[in-house]
């Protein structure tokens, strides 16, 4: 080697070791900049770190290259014969051999009948073993899973319309439901969107109205113009079985996989596109933060709806990557079966809405169920009152309560609690900032990031944002800045722990005479009240101050309240100018299909209600 040229390689490597040196300083104040909004959260943290309400959580844990196959394949060959499912209702049990079998055939089987990757293949129906079992052949298979959310509705036309939208949005190509559920009669609805399946054969529908849709299966009967899904798991031979493994070489893990249309509280529902990346991070992350990696035997008790990301990520998705077990107590929501389940099945761990707690508390036999073997739960969906935390924690004796945060939009959990959490911060936070996952709070009007403590829109940033509104640019622009941070129209406020508190939704704040008033405040005063069921807070329309605070409240079985009594108990106790105008009392709510509040229409209702 020439003296020039060492002298070149000494002088460069002595750059770069200065360099290096500046950035190992612990003065540097690049590395202050970092260390001031970088926060470690394998565990709870207990130094407050945080100068601006911006929070990065690292992890001495990666994220995760796998596909959904990759990480249930692995766990099979874990725990080959661990139960993996059970379905009470049907007196189903599966183990981990068993499922994959089960997984294995029937992808084979949906690139038999002709289905391709990139497909997408619309799941319908309730918790049965037939909605999970496509959620991983279609991820084996590379065909995204499009989950079809209709709300309920008394009106038939609507739903017909909500579900052509759908279909049409997605260019769904194939369908798998139940014959019916309840008063929600698939099949019917699906001829009545396409009146050539009569006339079809099995994989050949032509469709005027839905023109991509070609595959219908129906789980359990033989249809007109569909298969029926034994046959289709049949349909796969040993040539397909080949095609599918041959596949799994060109599969990414950042291939799109599931399209979650969110369930659409105001306005059309919009396509949540997530990507396998997306999805095993987010369950790896919420089993890290809960403990099910060290835990052993976790059996979590599910009641949520698969067609949830609660559901099928926090618990389909948990199960293939932690090798959990999953109970699933009814097809559709029961309270009495969840505890029926806990203490049957002896799960460790429950899931649900804080509506289903609040249903689990009310259950008249719930001091006769032993609740003994649960360690922990998760309530996520919505805000959780504290109150009815604290009766969680002391009536139904689950101690490790978590509270969970997201969207669909962001995989879904954010923000999580740590099971030995205080009680303080279990009922006034939604958690701690997840890994790999940035949050900020901004002024909403000029993006300027807040204050630590002050309130601002929470928007998050990371690998669990989805890819993108499938096939609407528009509407993903309105959500996405040109820098990735996903609006998620949330006023919060984070601590310097990196604790969030979620206020309410901006489209929710009620704006009284000129002041500034978040429902969920007075919301969480009223679940204080020992008559009080449940309380939901609205703004209904008023000609002096503009809005005016309306509660609209559940009363406990068996005991009677007045309007009166309700004011007399709020004043002095919260500020004047939120003591409800209003007080109307409800047997219940107009809720989405995943269990969520509609609040335009519980403001509607109690408008015509008061004649307004």
């Amino acid at each position: 080697m020439s003296s020039k040229i060492l002298l070149t390689n000494l002088r460069t490597t002595a750059s770069f070791c200065k360099t290096l040196h500046f950035l190992q300083r612990p003065w540097s104040p690049f590395i202050a900049s970092q260390q001031s909004c970088a926060i470690h959260v394998d565990s709870p943290p207990s130094i407050p770190t945080l100068t601006t309400s911006y929070a990065h959580g690292i992890s001495s844990h990666s994220l995760l290259s796998s596909t959904v196959d990759q990480c249930l394949k692995h766990t099979v060959e874990r725990y080959p014969d661990r139960e993996a499912l059970v379905f009470m209702q049907d007196g189903m049990r599966k183990t981990f051999a068993q499922f994959y079998q089960d997984v294995e055939q029937t992808a084979a089987g949906l690139l038999a009948v002709g289905l391709k990757r990139g497909d997408r293949l619309g799941m319908w129906g309730p918790n049965i073993y037939e909605w999970i079992l496509m959620q991983f052949a279609t991820a084996k298979a590379g065909i995204i899973l499009f989950i079809v959310i209709l709300q309920v509705s008394v009106n038939p036309a609507y739903q017909l319309q909500e579900a052509e939208f759908a279909l049409r949005k997605v260019q769904c190509n194939a369908v798998v439901c139940p014959t019916q559920f309840k008063s929600q009669k698939y099949c019917e609805m699906l001829r009545q969107l396409c009146p050539e399946m009569e006339m079809a054969s099995p994989g050949g529908i032509k469709s005027s109205r839905l023109p991509d849709l070609h595959t219908v299966i129906v789980t359990d009967s033989q249809q007109p113009g569909a298969f029926h899904l034994k046959d289709v798991m049949q349909a796969g031979s040993s040539q397909h079985l080949q095609q599918l493994q041959d596949l799994q070489k060109n599969l990414s893990c950042d291939d799109p996989i599931n399209i979650q249309f969110t369930s659409g509280t105001t306005g059309k529902p919009k396509g949540a596109t997530l990507t396998h990346h997306n999805i095993v991070n987010n369950a790896y992350f919420i089993g890290m933060r809960t403990g099910y990696n060290w835990r052993k035997n976790v059996r979590i008790c599910l009641p949520v709806p698969l067609y949830h990301c609660f559901g099928s990520v926090g618990g389909g998705m948990v199960m293939a990557v932690h090798g959990t077990t999953v109970v699933f107590p009814s097809s559709g929501y029961d309270g009495h079966a969840n505890l029926v389940a806990i203490e049957k099945e002896k799960c460790t761990f429950v899931y649900g809405t804080p509506t289903m707690f609040i249903d689990m508390l009310s259950q008249p036999d719930l001091a006769k169920i032993d609740l003994s073997s649960v360690e922990g739960g998760i309530s996520a969906g919505s805000p959780c009152p504290p109150e009815v935390i604290r009766k969680i924690i002391n009536i139904m004796g689950i101690k490790e309560m978590l509270i969970g945060y997201g969207t669909t939009e962001n995989s879904p959990v954010t923000f999580c609690g740590f099971p030995i959490d205080s009680v303080e911060r279990k009922t006034e936070t939604v958690g701690c900032i997840c890994p790999h996952t940035e949050a900020k709070v901004v002024n909403p009007t000029t993006g300027v990031i807040v204050p630590v403590g002050a309130q601002g829109e929470l928007l998050i940033r990371g690998y669990c944002v989805m890819l993108e509104y499938w096939k609407d640019d528009e509407k993903t622009q309105e959500c996405i800045t040109k820098d990735r941070w996903y609006k998620t129209g949330d006023i919060a406020s984070l601590d310097a722990y990196g604790y969030c508190k979620i206020e309410g939704r901006i489209k929710d704040l009620i704006i009284r005479g000129g002041e500034n008033i978040y429902p969920a405040e007075i919301e969480q005063f009223l679940h204080t009240h020992p008559k009080i069921q449940e309380a939901q807070v609205v703004g209904v329309k008023d000609e002096r101050m503009g809005e005016e605070v309306c509660a609209c409240i559940r009363i406990k079985t068996g005991q009677e309240c007045t309007a009166e009594e309700i004011k007399a108990y709020c004043k002095g106790k919260i500020a004047h100018y939120k003591v409800p105008r209003y007080i109307t009392f409800v047997q219940g709510y107009p809720l989405t299909v995943t269990g969520k509040i509609q609040k335009h229409k519980l403001r509607e209702q109690a408008e015509k209600m008061l004649g307004l």
